[in-house]
């Protein structure tokens, strides 16, 4: 069967609850913008994707969708899946494409990982120096972080770096000079990350 150009979806907000009073939305998507919000949740991974067609419904971004479920055929979405980005591991980082850096930790389950970006990391209204962003990225930078895949549900390049004691002392010090005072107890637990993850969105 071939896939369909238009599906009819409707979603609403994800509740814990097992009866929802949320509003159900009514939207047609084109076939591309669904595998495109599929593959935010299972990757490029066509078994899965296929496996999600059918059986028509998704949670994703705390909404769940649900449509009339399909058959897709092999080929033909993965002819839909090659006009995607994929990874690219031969991509460098660069420190100005960077969006967000996530400090990432071990452990099983592991605890959520830090998040930060250069709006809750600018500096404090009345500095002029550069701010605690701009610093971590400095510093980054010159520890080259590595490629590790393209994210579709940042729509992003991740590269990261494996931390250390004695780098991970010079962020909280710059933390503690440069940062707002609600961000510092987030910035505290970075002591404890395993790993930093950079997200690049691609821009091309």
């Amino acid at each position: 069967m071939s896939l369909p150009e238009t599906i009819g979806v409707k979603y609403t907000a994800e509740e814990a609850e097992y009866l929802s009073l949320r509003p159900i939305t009514r939207q047609t998507f084109r076939i591309a913008e669904l595998v495109d919000m599929i593959l935010g949740v299972t990757g490029n991974n066509v078994d899965r994707i296929q496996t999600l067609l059918r059986s028509g419904t998704v949670v994703f971004h705390s909404y769940r969708y649900w449509w009339e479920g399909f058959e897709a055929e092999t080929a033909e979405l993965q002819g839909l899946l090659a006009s995607f980005p994929g990874p690219q591991p031969g991509r460098a980082f660069r420190a100005d494409e960077c969006s967000e850096v996530r400090f990432e930790f071990s452990g099983s389950p592991p605890r959520p990982a830090v998040r930060l970006n250069r709006e809750v990391c600018g500096p404090r209204p009345w500095f002029r120096s550069r701010s605690l962003w701009e610093r971590i990225l400095e510093q980054s930078a010159a520890r080259r972080p590595a490629y590790r895949e393209y994210s579709y549900a940042d729509r992003a390049d991740v590269f990261e770096l494996a931390t250390d004691p004695a780098w991970l002392e010079r962020i909280r010090e710059e933390a503690q000079k440069h940062a707002s005072g609600g961000l510092q107890p987030a910035l505290g637990a970075i002591a404890r990350s395993a790993r930093v993850a950079f997200i690049c969105p691609r821009t091309k």
